[in-house]
């Protein structure tokens, strides 16, 4: 559960973020259980990456990532 007091637009930053990180999760096969055949290259759709991009750029935080990163461990705590 979130422990920090994000704006609309850190919400969404973050939010954004967790949705390209299970997207690539998700294209490299990682769900816990290790390689299960071939090597494929991974796809991650060209919209998700933009929507993370403009998400951090729209909350003003490009170039700020410690900052971003701190955001996203309260919303979702490692665990």
């Amino acid at each position: 559960m979130p422990t920090a007091v994000l704006t609309d637009r850190e919400r969404t930053a973050v939010q954004a973020y967790l949705r390209l990180l299970h997207t690539v999760r998700a294209a490299f096969g990682d769900d816990g259980r290790g390689p299960t055949g071939p090597a494929v290259l991974p796809v991650v759709p060209p919209s998700v990456l933009a929507e993370a991009e403009a998400a951090l750029e729209g909350a003003g935080l490009a170039g700020n990532e410690e900052e971003f990163f701190r955001m996203v461990r309260d919303w979702q705590p490692a665990g």
